[in-house]
This record gives C-alpha cells, structure tokens and sequence, in this order.
C-alpha cells in the first residue's frame, strides 16, 4: 500500500500516524507498527481505540483484499505478525483496563487425527485482528479438549478446522457430543476446512460453515456483535 518510509513517523499527527499504522501493517512492517503503537500511546491515546483503529482497521483491510484474491496467505501472515507486533504492546494495558471491547473469546483447534494448522493459524490471526480473544488448542484435539476448554474459558464460539477428509467426520463426533450435554445453546459452533463445504457442515450439524479465514472471521464478529 504504501512506499518505504523515508519521514519520522512522530511528525504525524494522531490522524495520520493511525492511516500510516494500517499501512504498514498491510506491507507487514512489524517494527514500524509498534513505533506507531508507541508514540501513539506516549501521546497519551487510550489503548482501546490505538487497538480499534489503527491494528483492527488495519487488519479490516487486510481481511477484505484477502477476500478479493488481493492478497494471499503469506502475505496475510507477514500483516499478522505485524499486528501482534502492536499487540504486545497494547496487550499489558488493556489487560489491566476496565474497558473491554473485545468480542469474546473464541476457542479454536484442528480435529482429532489432524495435524494440518496453517489454516487454523490464518483464521486465528483473522480473528484476533477482528478483536476477539482466541484461544488456540492447535492440532489433533479430541472431544475432552474442546469441551475442557469450552468450561474452561466459556467462549462465544468454538471453531473446528481439518484438511482431511479422513478427520472430518470426527467434527460431527464433537457436535454430537456437545449436543448431548446440551451445550449447543451456549456455545456457536463453526467448522472449516479445505476439504468441507456446506452440505458437509448442515449434515452433522454445525450451526455456521466459514468457506475461508476471511469469511470465517466476518461470520464471528457478525455473530459476536448480534450478541451485544
């Protein structure tokens, strides 16, 4: 988006360090991120909105050129690592703030028998960038997994990830099982994958299918934000 830096970004004002900060954050420049981040916060701006405006906006953009072929998965890892580079900073505050917008947290994981995470990885950053506060079980989770962490950190949704069509259907051995402690009220299941697609999704019963980490991360925060 935007050519090298050859200017000092303190000589923005506030407006123009935050479209800087979602600039480089597109090109996935993680030092340039944080001094953004930083000077920001050293003007004395709350950490809420450093977060909403410049990282999640930044990342809003991001999430939507991905949609549109505009970029693609290494590129979008190179803008999340940038992301995270503003969120170490941003995180010891607002953990200490009385002021929470996230959107809640959302557990997720690949299936039992599955090792395959770079898509899970993708949505997880997709999701953190669209202001929840995931919780990543990583690879080969079986039933107990979901449902300790479920009890554990009571998310607003819990996501699914496989990328074989061998583990798939043990996502539906999660669903039915979260089905009989009558937890599907509680809990928004959503499913992804390479290898899914709807008709897969409606036949074992997950209430939402996300077809990519874009559209994965637009569903939850519609989802999360009906919810408020």
């Amino acid at each position: 988006m935007s050519d090298d830096q050859d200017f000092d970004l303190k000589d923005l004002d506030d407006g123009e360090l935050v479209e800087q900060i979602q600039d480089d954050l597109y090109d996935g420049l993680e030092g340039e991120v944080a001094e953004g981040v930083e000077i920001l916060l050293d003007r004395g701006q709350d950490a809420n909105d450093v977060l909403g405006n410049a990282l999640v906006g930044g990342m809003k953009i991001v999430g939507e050129d991905f949609r549109d072929g505009i970029l693609f998965v290494p590129e979008v890892l190179k803008c999340a690592a940038a992301m995270k580079a503003g969120m170490v900073l941003l995180r010891p505050i607002l953990a200490n703030s009385s002021i929470d917008i996230s959107l809640g947290k959302f557990v997720i994981g690949t299936v039992k028998g599955d090792i395959h995470d770079i898509g899970k990885n993708l949505v997880g950053m997709m999701l953190e960038g669209a202001g929840f506060e995931v919780i990543d079980l990583g690879i080969n989770n079986p039933v107990e997994n979901y449902l300790e962490a479920c009890d554990e950190h009571k998310p607003v949704i819990m996501g699914m990830s496989a990328l074989l069509t061998t583990t798939m259907p043990y996502m539906g051995v999660v669903i039915e099982e979260f089905d009989k402690r009558g937890m599907m009220d509680d809990i928004h299941i959503m499913v992804g994958g390479a290898p899914l697609n709807q008709e897969f999704a409606d036949a074992i019963g997950a209430p939402a299918y996300g077809r990519d980490a874009a559209r994965s991360s637009e569903m939850a925060a519609d989802y999360a934000r009906s919810l408020q």
